[in-house]
Parts: C-alpha cells; sequence; structure tokens
C-alpha cells in the first residue's frame, strides 16, 4: 500500500497491498479497499465501504456506508478478464449503491465523470459512461452499455435499458421505464416512459437563454407534429436552426444509436 502521511485509515480497515492511496484520504471503521484500487487526494469512505477491482477514484468524491464500487459485472458472459471501473472527482456517492467494472466485450471500462450525486441504493452497471453533473435518484438502475450524457437526472426507481443514450440535460421521472433513446433537454416520465416535453425548470436553472428556450420549444413542436419519420424531421431541423441548443438535439437524434428513440406524442 502507498499512502501518504495525513492519510488516515481506521484500524478496523482492510487496505490490500498495492492500494494506492492519495493525500488526505480518510477510510473509515470496516473498508475495505483492493490492491488495484486507486483513491486519489481528499477521497472519503465513510465505514462499511468495499472498493475493490480495477478502480480509481477521482479526488474529493466521497462514499457513504455500504456501497460497493469496483465489483464484477452482472453479466453472465463476463468470464474474469481484467475490466476497469474509472470514477471521477467530488462525488457524492451515497449509502448502498453498486457500480460494476466493464466487460471485454463492451469496452473494457466503465466511466463515471465529475460531480455527480448517486443517491442510495442506485446502480451503475458495466461498461456504462456516465457524464458530469448526473444525479440518480434512490434506487434507480442503469443497465449495461448506457450513456449518460452532463446534467441528466433520473428520477428515483426508474431503470435505463442497456444501450440507451440519455442526451444532455435530459430529465427522467421517477417510477420510469425508459427503454429508447431520450433526446437532448428532454422530460420523460409515465411507467413505460413517454417522451412529454423540454426539462424547462433544469434549462431556466442552467441561465439559458430565453431565445434558446423559445427555440428548442419550436423546435420539439416540429419534431413532434411534422411531416415524416422523426429522424427525418430532426434533419429538417438541423437545416434551418441557427440554435446550438436545437443543434444538439439534431446531432444526437442523426448520430449512431443501438436503440430507437422516444418520440414526442402526435395531438
Amino acid at each position: 500500500m502507498s499512502a501518504s502521511a495525513d492519510t488516515m485509515i481506521h484500524p478496523s480497515a482492510v487496505i490490500e497491498p498495492g492500494a494506492q492511496l492519495g493525500t488526505g484520504v480518510r477510510i473509515g471503521p470496516f473498508c475495505h479497499v483492493g490492491g488495484d484500487v486507486t483513491l486519489a487526494d481528499g477521497v472519503e469512505l465513510k465505514s462499511h465501504v468495499v472498493v475493490t477491482g480495477v478502480t480509481s477514484i477521482g479526488e474529493g468524491t466521497v462514499i457513504y456506508p455500504f456501497a460497493c464500487i469496483g465489483e464484477i459485472p452482472q453479466d453472465l458472459k463476463f468470464k474474469g478478464e481484467v475490466t476497469r471501473l474509472e470514477i471521477g472527482a467530488r462525488n457524492r456517492i451515497r449509502e448502498h449503491v453498486t457500480m460494476n467494472t466493464g466487460t471485454e466485450g463492451g469496452g473494457g471500462v466503465t466511466r463515471v465523470g465529475d460531480d455527480g450525486l448517486f443517491m442510495a441504493g442506485c446502480h451503475v452497471a458495466h461498461d456504462a459512461q456516465v457524464g458530469n453533473r448526473v444525479i440518480i435518484v434512490n434506487n434507480a438502475a442503469l443497465a449495461g452499455h448506457c450513456l449518460i450524457e452532463d446534467d441528466v437526472i433520473i428520477g428515483g426507481l426508474s431503470g435505463v435499458h442497456q444501450w440507451v443514450r440519455i442526451g444532455q440535460g435530459a430529465i427522467i421521472g421517477a417510477v420510469t421505464m425508459v427503454t429508447n433513446d431520450v433526446i437532448p433537454y428532454g422530460l420523460v416520465q409515465a411507467p413505460r416512459g413517454e417522451l412529454d416535453g423540454l426539462n424547462l425548470v433544469g434549462l431556466k436553472r442552467r441561465g439559458v437563454a430565453r431565445s434558446d428556450i423559445t427555440a428548442l420549444r419550436a423546435a420539439f413542436q416540429m419534431l413532434a407534429q411534422g411531416e415524416g419519420a422523426f429522424q427525418d424531421r430532426a434533419r429538417r431541423l438541423g437545416e434551418e436552426t441557427d440554435s446550438d441548443y436545437v443543434r444538439q438535439i439534431v446531432d444526437f437524434v442523426t448520430g449512431a444509436s443501438d436503440r430507437s428513440f422516444l418520440t414526442p406524442e402526435k395531438s
């Protein structure tokens, strides 16, 4: 184990040989840190936390009791290959959260960005790619290979299907099953996940200009009511818009995807 002089480790904690601990790391009672784990400066493990596997955790991240971070994937195709979990800086990972390493078939790495809040009991599965400032509320779950872009909020008790992409700034309501891709800034709710509008509250909180919000409203209306297939409507939007926010939706819809899309209901 490599640790600096100001690292604090409770006597009941188990730190395996090979673990790398940065400056000011605090490890509470009954924690277990594996030999291939790297904890950056200022990481805190409250108590009863397990961090294992080839796992790196960024500076200032705090992990609360009974979280299990870096265990092997819940995937029957996993055969013990060496894969990784990379967690960024300043995350808050609450009680009973689980985050798994990747699989060989999925790229070999699960990634979590910076400044996220992962509330009690939520799950991040193998090969998921989670952006910055993401909030996953209590007991929500991401299946394998999901892509969650920056500033997404996923409501409590929700489930995101494997391979689904959720675009930047989208919000998923509580108790929602998300089976298809969600456009940036989209609002999804209902038990089977319907694209029901835009995340206007989130846009306003971020200080997005009124003109951009107006452009997004118009774009959503065109996606809902326009002629042709959903992707055809998006391409026409791309030809007509000068809003960077609308362009982001167009690029998302016309980009590569392993799923179809949640689309607005026509009135």
